[in-house]
């Protein structure tokens, strides 16, 4: 069985952690988040992966290489132009084959059970299989409709105010036979659960909803990006994160942070819930708190996307707030 990594995305709002880099290309705990995708596919013996490319394309084959150190066995294919989650398919039609696929977001950190999810795709006789969870926090995922076993439609963002029972929402696993693409416009942009799922499904066809267990981890903001590698972090009983060559000075006050490689933290500095990029140095005496920090010349001449948030020079580096 083969698998396809959707890494194509700007990130724009993890931006300026995405300056020099792509989203899934992003270190998680010194892993690129791309990594933990490629490792769960092997954990289930998907060994034949294919990752789309279209921002800092060589980001993703340089966090990547040829999949090896992974368990996977990788191709990668191009987007000139971005071409949507399903147009994304259709680009990679012929690298897909002619059985059944597993197609994954490249964001992701979980361990559901696909093994189990792949059960009910050959149970229900499904064209297409989404991997859903409740969501009880109603964090602005978009909620599905089911209906025995089905996928029946894709609402907007879930009420605030508590129904009795959480709403459904998809977790950006899904599985897929090569039929599908008889939905899919051809050589153009076009999203799955907008112009593919409820054609397919006004059509007849059977999408079935897995509803998956465990873990699983959404890195689509800084804010999630933070609180996702400590909550990691907590769960091997640390709070700090260091990459290679960082030096903390022994008179600095630093917790619940995420340091790259080659920071600097200079005598009485402190720092609290804080992301520090490749290379940043925070001053001696200098506090920052709840905010990402990268060098400013990473984003010097750069236009900052349109869903970027906010940041600020300061000194050496260009300072992000976190919004809580």
């Amino acid at each position: 069985m083969k698998a396809m990594i959707l890494a194509a995305g700007y990130g724009e709002r993890l931006w300026p952690l995405t300056a020099d880099r792509t989203k899934p290309a992003l270190p998680v705990l010194g892993k690129p988040l791309v990594g933990y995708v490629a490792e769960y596919l092997a954990k289930f013996g998907i060994k034949d992966v294919i990752v789309n490319l279209h921002h800092r394309p060589d980001s993703v084959r340089a966090a990547l290489g040829d999949g090896s150190q992974f368990g996977v066995k990788l191709q990668y294919v191009h987007e000139p132009e971005i071409l949507g989650t399903s147009g994304a398919l259709d680009n990679a039609r012929e690298l897909l084959g002619s059985e059944t696929f597993v197609v994954i977001n490249g964001k992701l950190i979980t361990d559901i059970d696909l093994q189990a999810a792949l059960e009910t795709h050959r149970k229900q006789n499904a064209l297409a299989t989404l991997v859903l969870r409740r969501n009880a926090a109603r964090e602005r995922f978009s909620v599905v409709q089911t209906s025995n076993g089905l996928v029946t439609r894709f609402a907007g963002m879930p009420e605030p105010v508590a129904p009795a029972e959480a709403p459904l929402m998809f977790t950006g696993i899904q599985i897929l036979e090569p039929r599908l693409f008889d939905y899919i416009p051809r050589k153009r942009f076009s999203h799955s659960t907008v112009d593919v799922y409820p054609r397919a499904i006004a059509s007849g066809e059977k999408i079935a909803a897995h509803i998956g267990e465990g873990t699983w981890y959404e890195l689509s903001t800084l804010q999630r990006y933070l609180d996702i590698s400590l909550a990691l972090l907590r769960s091997r009983g640390k709070d700090l994160y260091a990459g290679h060559t960082v030096f903390i000075d022994p008179q600095a006050d630093v917790r619940e942070s995420i340091l790259w490689n080659n920071v600097v933290v200079e005598k009485g500095a402190r720092l609290r819930r804080a992301i520090l990029g490749d290379g940043v140095c925070v001053r001696a005496g200098e506090e920052i708190e709840n905010a990402a920090v990268v060098r400013a010349r990473v984003v010097a001449r750069i236009t900052p996307p349109a869903k970027a948030p906010s940041g600020v020079i300061e000194g050496d580096n260009f300072v992000v707030p976190l919004s809580r």
